[in-house]
């Protein structure tokens, strides 16, 4: 089997518009996969122009350039990553210091094993552990003694005053206050 000049010239000719083609197509999919992938990572449009750029006019040199200078994460991974970090640092905030010591206590504590600081006061109403600067309590609605009633009627406040007086131990021990004494 022979093979002829012309028919060689033609197989030889149709191979290589087969390459060409084929290069011309892997350059251009290499351009968009380069414009897909940095828009994904970059929000600069100067660098997804340059970016392109770079793999356009060097084609696979160009391609080996952009996969070494690309950033390494996606934006999409970058926003996961910040979000991970503040679940984690407001974890961290959000567990209670002494402000005595600086050491983590929990927050039914009333006071501070390590310095003793008052780290909460008891409603006197219904006992339960409230914060210090509250002055009113959250669970039964009653107001820190001495802090100002709104809306309270003069028979309420006489009222409130004369149980205040049947509920103090000094005023039924029979001890004599500074008025009683000569």
């Amino acid at each position: 089997m022979t093979l002829n000049p012309s028919t060689l010239n033609n197989f030889i000719l149709i191979a290589t518009g087969y390459a060409a083609a084929f290069l011309i197509a892997l350059w251009l999919s290499l351009i968009i996969w380069a414009y897909r992938d940095i828009r994904r990572r970059s929000r600069d449009p100067l660098l997804r122009i340059l970016a392109v750029l770079v793999v356009a006019i060097l084609f696979l040199p160009g391609i080996l350039i952009y996969l070494i200078l690309r950033p390494p994460q996606t934006q999409e991974e970058e926003f996961q990553q910040t979000l991970e970090e503040e679940a984690l640092l407001q974890s961290i905030e959000e567990s209670s210091l002494c402000p005595g010591c600086g050491r983590r206590v929990r927050e039914d504590w009333v006071a501070c094993p390590a310095c003793y600081t008052r780290l909460k006061k008891p409603c006197h109403q219904c006992g339960r552990p409230i914060e210090l600067a509250w002055n009113l309590c959250p669970y039964c609605g009653t107001p820190a003694p001495g802090m100002r009633r709104e809306n309270l009627t003069v028979d309420d406040a006489l009222r409130n005053l004369a149980g205040d007086i049947e509920n103090d131990p000094m005023a039924n021990s029979g001890v004599s206050s500074q008025s009683d004494l000569p």
